[in-house]
């Protein structure tokens, strides 16, 4: 049986653009899998997307006009059931074949067409028959049905059609956008297949604008991009748009100049993609004086806003040049560049005015209005969420670089969020951050401090930098500890894939300032910190009272009368809060290291002892994985184990060593040995070399496989039993340090 290529398009109304690549690819593929799922393609099948801002389509190779029939074995039940005595069907077995649509009209001779076979104790009857393969018409159908149903849509439209029937009316149809046109070719022949109130045929629309003719007719299946590009000027599949686009936008800088470079986002260039369906690019400028702007004002309102390409120099710096990606392109495109020009400028203007506007007003004086907006209905407001801020900040400067830093801290903290309230981070929310920076330079303050303001979001995404200096770190670390308590605090806590406070992010933000920076803090140490602060009396009745203020004013305001009260109310922090942020730090560290290459033993035989510093964790990794590589590892590692379950059904056992209790050389030789190792290993530990520390304890394998095979621990004698259990204690003390070593037993080495 020959195949042939298929080819669907569905031709609809403009597509949201930052979901068409998702739409097409969704598309393309539960077409093919609802086609081979019927056997009409097979694995070898290939799929090709296509989407532009008005299609979807698909392109899917080598598919059956019919699919191949399939012997089909259906068991029936127990012989016992289904035949009486005498051999002959009963009511039982007739029924079950009628509703199988098997002609029972002679028993006997549908008896005879079964067959018997053991069915585990017993036999059982099975009918076996030949079905029909599908129809390319009938799966195609079922195929579109399906593939319509399961798409991603982020918004489902309804509209309304006519019907098509004797009596006059309206049918609604639900889908992304209202679709008008439908083509199903296999190979030339159109399959006839409705979907979504259309017919298929073999043509569709090309550019809305530009297409040499219309409609365009498309012969093949195999000729759908060819026609479209050439009668439709339109370029059909998504990623050779964006390519076509990519291109453009860098001979465009080209030809202006070697310093010249475009500023390429990624989401930019998938959401014009998008919006267009055949692109030029333009180049267009915009005046000077916009320049000074802070860079990054421009940039976000012409990406977010216009959809432009800004253009950088050579230094990285905003130029006054920009490009456009065009759905058009007539011969004169002075009109479009003189278009776009004239609507950006606006844009422009009002950045520079919240610029101008912003600066009128110190960020000092800014704080007070942070009282003025809500940050949770149960954490308060901004204002209150500042001086929970600054007092974690100022305890983790204290630790980390004393009274100077603490200040430092201190005030970053308390004029980090002051840019929250002015006019241009209220229009653009994506420079929060950013302007306080700006805003701090030009009040004077130093680039400490400005760096700080700037940074103490970060890092805001999984690669993004890290504050550029010690105190923009501190109050980073002050500010996500903050979230991480107080969501957790009052049961914000993430659930499967649901993290609307995004703490898992602010997590992996904590882990890696402390592991990048090295620094010297406990992790528990500054989450109790956090939770105490969070849970301080006196405190947390500043808070309410200004809060108390604010609803005091509002009702002023409304003219209400009455008294809301003078007393506060307490917030409640849960009492296990400090356990929960911090395993849920763990766990989330626990799943870097794992995407970082680390093996699941090695991350749980060094996370398995919560070590304090998280900076030392890649060197207790390192120490781990060689001495995993010793041919003594294992051993060791299944001894440790044992320990462990040994010391486990002891009570509080004391590691002292009484050396006259040591009664059996093999217990005599490990002590000797200890006593030569464990000093080094504890020695090369303490200086931090953990790789060597671990090595110096490989000596032990011997004196440790001995003690095993010639010392009952458990000695009838108490005093024999728990010198020995001390022992014991000491030994695993001293294997411990970097590692839970038992982590690494591997399969059936464990005892």
């Amino acid at each position: 049986m020959t195949t042939q290529n298929l080819l669907v398009e569905l031709f609809v109304e403009e597509l949201p653009p930052k979901a068409l690549k998702k739409l097409g690819d969704a598309f393309a593929t539960q077409l093919a899998e609802q086609l081979r799922a019927q056997g009409l393609a097979s694995a070898e099948s290939v799929v090709t997307a296509y989407a532009s801002p008005r299609r979807l389509g698909a392109h899917i190779s080598q598919v059956w006009r019919k699919a191949a029939d399939k012997a089909v074995q259906q068991k029936l039940m127990p012989v016992s059931v289904g035949l009486n005595a005498s051999g002959q069907a009963t009511p039982a077995l007739l029924k079950k074949l009628q509703a199988l649509g098997v002609d029972v009209s002679d028993p006997a001779a549908t008896v005879a067409a079964l067959r018997k076979a053991p069915d585990g104790k017993a036999e059982a009857l099975f009918y076996d028959s030949l079905v029909s393969g599908a129809t390319l018409d009938t799966g195609l159908q079922k195929a579109l049905q399906e593939a319509i149903a399961k798409l991603p849509i982020p918004k489902v439209m309804s509209y309304q059609l006519e019907t098509d029937c004797e009596l006059p009316g309206w049918s609604s149809v639900h889908f992304v956008r209202p679709a008008h046109g439908l083509v199903a070719l296999h190979g030339s022949t159109v399959v006839p297949v409705k979907v979504l109130g259309l017919t298929a045929g073999n043509s569709t629309q090309g550019h809305r604008f530009e297409t040499a003719v219309s409609p365009v007719v498309i012969a093949h299946a195999d000729s759908y991009a060819a026609t479209l590009a050439q009668d439709g000027a339109v370029i059909a599949g998504f990623d050779q748009r964006r390519f076509e686009i990519v291109s453009q936008l860098a001979r465009a800088a080209e030809k202006l100049g070697p310093s010249y470079q475009v500023l390429m986002d990624e989401d930019l260039l998938s959401e014009v993609t998008g919006l267009v369906e055949r692109p030029n690019v333009l180049v267009c400028e915009f005046e000077e004086q916009f320049l000074d702007v802070p860079q990054e004002c421009l940039i976000l309102t012409m990406k977010a806003n216009q959809k432009y390409f800004p253009l950088l120099d050579a230094q990285g710096k905003l130029t006054n040049k920009f490009l456009v990606v065009s759905n058009i392109s007539p011969a004169d495109a002075s009109a479009v560049i003189g278009g776009n020009e004239r609507v950006v400028r606006p844009r422009l203007a009002d950045a520079k005015f919240f610029f101008d506007q912003d600066r009128k007003k110190t960020l000092e004086s800014r704080v007070a209005g942070l009282d003025k907006v809500v940050y949770h209905n149960k954490l308060g407001t901004q204002g209150e969420r500042v001086l929970r801020v600054r007092a974690i900040a100022k305890a983790i400067g204290q630790q980390l670089g004393g009274d100077a830093l603490a200040a430092q801290a201190d005030q970053a903290a308390n004029l980090a969020k002051s840019d929250l309230v002015t006019d241009m981070v209220g229009e653009f929310p994506e420079l929060q951050g950013i302007m306080g920076g700006y805003y701090a330079r030009h009040d004077g303050l130093s680039e400490d401090i400005a760096f700080a303001i700037e940074d103490h979001y970060k890092p805001r995404f999984a690669g993004d930098t890290l504050p550029r200096n010690q105190v923009g770190v501190v109050v980073a670390l002050a500010d996500k500890l903050e979230t991480l308590v107080g969501m957790f605090g009052i049961g914000n806590v993430p659930t499967g894939d649901k993290d609307p406070f995004a703490l898992r992010r602010h997590a992996l933000g904590v882990i890696r300032m402390l592991v990048e920076n090295d620094l010297a803090l406990s992790l528990t140490n500054i989450v109790r910190d956090a939770v105490l602060i969070l849970d301080d009396e006196e405190l947390q009745k500043k808070w309410s009272l200004t809060q108390h203020e604010i609803a005091l004013a509002e009702m002023q305001r409304k003219g209400i009368g009455g008294s809301i009260g003078h007393g506060y109310a307490k917030f409640q922090i849960d009492k296990n809060t400090a356990n929960e942020v911090s395993s849920f730090i763990y766990d989330r560290l626990a799943g870097s290291l794992r995407e970082q290459g680390y093996s699941a033993q090695e991350v749980d035989a060094v996370l398995a002892l919560r070590p304090q510093r998280l900076g030392n964790i890649p060197k207790r990794l390192a120490a781990v994985r060689a001495f995993a590589a010793l041919p003594e590892s294992q051993a060791l590692a299944a001894a440790n184990k044992r320990i462990s379950n040994i010391l486990k059904k002891a009570q509080d056992v004391d590691p002292h060593v009484s050396e006259v209790l040591l009664k059996e050389p093999a217990e005599i030789a490990l002590y000797a040995a200890m006593k030569d190792v464990a000093p080094k290993a504890k020695a090369q530990f303490e200086a931090g070399d953990y790789t060597a520390s671990l090595q110096t304890l490989a000596a032990l394998r011997a004196p440790v496989d001995a003690f095993f095979d010639g010392v009952m621990v458990n000695a009838e004698e108490m005093d024999l039993r728990l010198n020995r259990q001390g022992l014991l204690k000491s030994l695993f003390d001293a294997m411990n340090r970097v590692a839970d070593l038992s982590k690494l037993v591997s399969g059936a080495a464990s005892i």
